[in-house]
């Protein structure tokens, strides 16, 4: 069976509320880009271009379309429901519920961004938040600028080492041990060692 008739077919099978509203996403999807393609996959209806973009599916209360790439699309409407701790990677998905329309500018503004992504060959990977600035403890700082060598090993450190040494110091519960700590780090940093060197293979 056609990828075109396995979706027909599935469509017709749903209550009518929900039919309705995977009709009008259809012709929404195509009326973007008519060089869209349809397949079943995962026993529900995918579009395609340049590999694989978007899901719809029916379930009890609502229909739900998949972004598959969604991470690295721009939802300036907030269409998408905040992701789930599990979500795959970088899906994204917009619910609709019964009695509720489609937002149908913003859809197919999230629609054609998918097409442009997909043309660019952008991976998830590309959609990773940027890195949170290290705070480094003032009293750290100041005692690794004394050293000369320490501060110089410091200042090559990669983001992950610095990261490791700030989150040891600022753990402490108390001042005593944090300055214990501080006096601990300083002679391993001179020593151009990371915190946990010894557990690295």
């Amino acid at each position: 069976m056609l990828p075109q008739e396995q979706i027909n077919l599935y469509i017709a099978e749903l209550p009518e509320w929900q039919r309705k509203l995977l009709v009008r996403l259809r012709q929404l999807v195509h009326s973007t880009d008519d060089t869209i393609t349809e397949h079943w996959r995962w026993n529900s209806p995918h579009f395609d271009h340049d590999g694989i973009m978007i899901g719809l599916h029916g379930f009890k209360t609502f229909v739900s379309v998949w972004f598959h790439k969604g991470a690295l699309l721009k939802d300036t409407h907030k269409l998408f429901d905040k992701p789930e701790k599990d979500e795959d990677k970088g899906i994204r998905k917009y619910k609709i519920s019964e009695g509720e329309a489609i937002d149908e500018k913003a859809f197919v503004d999230l629609v054609k961004q998918a097409v442009k992504v997909n043309q660019s060959g952008a991976k998830l990977g590309d959609a990773k938040p940027p890195r949170k600035a290290l705070v480094v403890p003032a009293d750290l700082e100041n005692c690794l600028k004394k050293d000369e060598e320490a501060w110089e090993h410091w200042e090559r450190f990669n983001y992950t080492y610095k990261k490791e040494y700030v989150e040891w110091i600022t753990d402490a519960k108390q001042d005593e041990t944090r300055k214990r700590r501080i006096a601990q780090a300083l002679e391993m940093i001179r020593e151009g060692v990371g915190k946990e060197d010894k557990h690295r293979v």
